[in-house]
């Protein structure tokens, strides 16, 4: 029997763990998984060696902003920049397009924009806002994969908050087609104004309690309506325990985090470092390490990006001004082995938390694993292999990012999406749930 491609990799991830392996794709699926030393015949026969071979990523955190602020990033760009960190599939946030996609006029208009531009598959989230509830279902319907909403100001106009009360109707709403539910939680009782425009006033004007009051708010709601509850870029330590005692009374509560609360800490950022700055805020090293901690016992499931790019003169100013947003798609998965791998976590695990996790979080079929029957959206990645951080390299449209000049460790060498190389040439499919 004859295949279209066989990767052999001698450090293949696959869901079991890593092992040799050979990985036969015919028709842009995963046909078979064969022993490294198994020979099936193929047009193209490619061998890793001691490369790893993993998962495409599947980030499900990604502000995209086209139609409407193209001019921070856009489809062409930011799936760029995903197949060059190795992230096969994107998820694209409700906002900060133009117009958001709270009503389902404008899912088709940001369907319509990103239409052949894109390297990697894209899907898209819908939003829940005030008075757009009769709006959720007919979205669902389309084929968003959940919705998004804030509980304190969003930073932008177009998309405002939902009080508790709000929160409530959507979330009834919601449970009432079985969708999902993604929030930003920060209570806007608890958060301050910055004083100084200087770091250390920043990080005090967003306490942890901010993020533990709201979701003592998204528990109480999820357990009232029985809606299933995500909570979105956790940078709370304090909060893990309070999670793991609503999972484990059987709520339908789950969270990720981000690679920059993960590798970076406050101490390291300096007075007007505002590419450091983002919502929540990343916070200190102790923290930092409680983060893992909620990664490793199963409370927190995804490590995503969050990626939030905007146009270099609006980080300028103090921290009280500039945009809250980091650029990382590109380097999440280098940034996170590099701090993994010294905590003694291997990729069989990074690949659970940033691909296998948020694929089945969003509920994307034929993505997250290299399994029979998926997609052969699969990575190259020298995990041994050193690099500095060079920001002429990066595909983004802006290149701004606190991971400049970083020695991080793990290479991309080469992204497949349904078994062809990524490149120039943009492949990618708008998806839907």
């Amino acid at each position: 029997m004859s295949y279209d491609l066989v990767i052999r990799s001698r450090r293949a991830i696959l869901p079991e763990g890593e092992r040799p392996a050979a990985v036969a794709v015919r028709d842009g699926r995963i046909a078979a998984i064969a022993d490294y030393a198994a020979a099936p015949l193929a047009d193209t026969q490619v061998d890793l060696g001691e490369t790893a071979l993993l998962p495409g990523l599947v980030d499900t955190h990604v502000h995209i902003n086209e139609p409407g602020r193209t001019e921070w990033e856009g489809f062409a760009t930011a799936t760029r920049a995903a197949a060059a960190g190795g992230v096969t599939t994107v998820v694209d946030m409700p906002l900060n397009s133009l117009p958001p996609v709270v009503v389902p006029s404008a899912l088709a208009t940001k369907k319509a924009a990103a239409s052949g531009q894109c390297h990697v598959d894209v899907g898209f989230w819908g939003g829940a806002i005030p008075g757009n509830t009769a709006a959720l279902r007919v979205l669902h319907d389309l084929g968003v994969y959940g919705f998004k909403c804030f509980t304190a100001d969003s930073g932008v106009p177009e998309f405002p908050p939902l009080s508790y009360d709000e929160m409530e109707e959507a979330f009834t709403e919601i449970a009432s087609f079985h969708g999902l539910v993604i929030v930003h939680a920060e209570d806007p009782d608890s958060l301050r104004t910055p004083k100084d425009g200087g770091y250390a006033a920043f990080l005090a004007s967003r306490p942890p309690s901010a993020e533990y009051q709201a979701i003592e708010q998204v528990i109480r709601l999820a357990e009232k309506t029985g809606v299933r509850a995500h909570i979105l870029h956790l940078s709370a330590a304090d909060c893990v325990e309070q999670l793991a005692k609503a999972q484990a009374r059987g709520v339908q509560i789950t969270a990720e985090t981000c690679p920059h609360y993960l590798t970076l800490s406050a101490a390291e950022i300096v007075l007007e470092a505002t590419h450091f700055k983002c919502c929540p805020p990343i916070r200190d090293a102790a923290n930092r390490d409680g983060l893992w901690r909620g990664l490793a016992d199963g409370v927190i499931g995804c490590i995503v990006s969050d990626h939030s790019p905007c146009l270099p003169e609006l980080k300028q100013g103090g921290f009280d001004e500039a945009w809250g947003g980091i650029n990382s798609l590109q380097l999440g998965l280098p940034a996170v082995w590099t701090e993994a791998r010294s905590r003694g976590f291997g990729l069989t695990a990074v690949a659970s938390w940033m691909s296998a996790a948020p694929a089945a979080l969003a509920g994307i079929e034929g993505k997250g694993a290299i399994a029979v029957g998926n997609d052969a959206d699969l990575v190259a990645f020298a995990a041994n292999e050193r690099f500095t951080v060079d920001l002429a390299a990066l595909k983004t449209r802006h290149r701004i990012t606190p991971y400049a000049d970083r020695e991080l460790t793990g290479v991309v060498q080469a992204t497949w999406l349904r078994g062809e190389v990524v490149d120039d040439t943009p492949r990618g499919r708008l998806l839907g749930r």
